[in-house]
C-alpha cells in the first residue's frame, strides 16, 4: 500500500492537533446546544470519531451515504444518496461531517435537503477543502486543511474502497488510478 503514496500531505500528529482545534472551536460555537451531527459515509468515518470525541457536548450522531464519484476519481455531477434521513432534522442544529470538500456538488444536495426538511440551523465541518475543483457555491464553516489539487487517500479517504486505514493524508501517485 505505502508504494502507492507519492508523499505524505499531512501527518498523524499534524491531523490530530488540527482535529482538536476543530473540536474545541465546535464546543464553543455550539455551547448551550445539542448538535445533530451528521457523517457522509463512507470517508467521514474516521474524522466523525476523532473530532466527536473532542466536541464536549451533548450531541447526537447520524450517518448517511451520499457520493458523487462512485469509483472514479472525477464527480459525474449526479448526487446517489444510498440511506435516507430515518431521523427528524426539523428544529435541529446540524453539523455536516465530511472528509473532503472538493466539487461541492455533493455537499450542496445534502444542504439543501436537509435545509427542506427545516434545520434550525446547518453548518459544514470538512476535513479537507479542496476549493481548486469546486462546480458548486459552497463554503465550508469549518476547515481542517486547505488540500491541494491532489488526488488524496488516507484517514478515511480511498481510492476504489483502498487506503482508508492510512493514519495520514497523502498524495496517490497517479499510475495507481490512472
Amino acid at each position: 500500500m505505502k508504494e502507492d503514496i507519492k508523499s505524505i500531505l499531512f501527518s498523524e500528529s499534524e491531523i490530530k492537533e488540527q482535529v482538536e482545534k476543530l473540536g474545541s472551536q465546535i464546543t464553543q460555537d455550539y455551547a448551550g446546544k445539542k448538535p445533530l451531527l451528521i457523517g457522509v459515509l463512507k470517508g467521514c468515518y474516521v474524522f466523525l470519531a476523532d473530532i466527536a470525541r473532542n466536541i464536549e457536548l451533548d450531541c447526537e450522531i447520524r450517518f448517511i451515504t451520499a457520493s458523487s464519484y462512485g469509483v472514479s476519481t472525477i464527480s459525474s455531477g449526479d448526487v446517489k444518496v444510498g440511506m435516507d434521513f430515518d431521523f427528524e432534522i426539523s428544529g435541529r442544529d446540524v453539523l455536516i461531517i465530511e472528509d473532503i470538500l472538493d466539487s461541492g456538488v455533493t455537499l450542496s444536495s445534502l444542504k439543501k435537503i436537509i435545509a427542506d426538511r427545516g434545520a434550525a440551523s446547518l453548518r459544514i465541518c470538512t476535513l479537507l477543502d479542496k476549493p481548486a475543483r469546486r462546480k458548486a457555491q459552497i463554503v465550508p464553516d469549518y476547515i481542517g486543511f486547505k488540500c491541494p489539487d491532489e488526488f488524496v487517500v488516507g484517514y478515511g479517504l480511498d481510492y476504489a474502497e483502498k487506503y482508508r486505514n492510512l493514519p495520514f493524508i497523502a498524495i496517490l501517485k497517479p499510475e495507481v488510478y490512472s
